[in-house]
């Protein structure tokens, strides 16, 4: 088996990795962005040793390996959040919310009517333009359907945290 430091991979070029290695360089490429991803991700979502663990489990890698990991994912998470939170991102992001409850009590033609409408001002700030320039959304609903989203959202956000969801996400990844 070839060890290689972290000071090795400093010099070394992917073409270069790949035939001290004899592999395609292809293969080396897909090794090296695929622990990025893995590290990135595990940082990004601040995943504990267990879930981390389980993670690497499904990769099919031996025991010595995956502590070997574990051990570089806990070493350098900090320092990985660290750089992707300067990152600029480019969705947009909350910024503040404005709302408004109208509520229209009669009409000419209907006298006794109760008409309630929430209106909501979302602002974002801008993506990844780096102007931090702020976007305004106006969304209008009635309580009725308002409610319904809610406990649609709630709903979902209690079957993400379930432990199936939570290998299904992994396996995914």
């Amino acid at each position: 088996m070839f060890v290689m430091t972290t000071a090795d991979l400093h010099d070394l070029s992917v073409p270069l990795l790949a035939g001290k290695l004899c592999v395609p360089v292809e293969t080396v490429q897909r090794g090296v962005e695929g622990l990025m991803y893995l590290m990135t991700e595990s940082s990004k979502h601040m995943i504990s040793k267990v879930d981390f663990l389980d993670s690497v489990l499904v990769l099919g890698f031996g025991e010595e390996l995956n502590q070997i990991l574990l051990q570089l994912y806990l070493q350098h998470h900090s320092e990985i959040r660290s750089i992707l939170s300067q990152l600029p991102s480019n969705l947009p992001a909350y910024h503040n919310l404005e709302w408004r409850l109208d509520v229209q009590l009669a009409s000419r033609a209907i006298r006794q009517q109760v008409v309630p409408v929430l209106t909501m001002r979302l602002l974002l700030t801008g993506g990844g333009d780096g102007t931090g320039e702020l976007s305004r959304r106006v969304l209008q609903t009635d309580p009725g359907t308002l409610l319904h989203l809610i406990s649609t959202l709630e709903g979902a956000l209690a079957a993400i945290k379930t432990n199936h969801a939570r290998r299904i996400f992994r396996n995914i990844k």
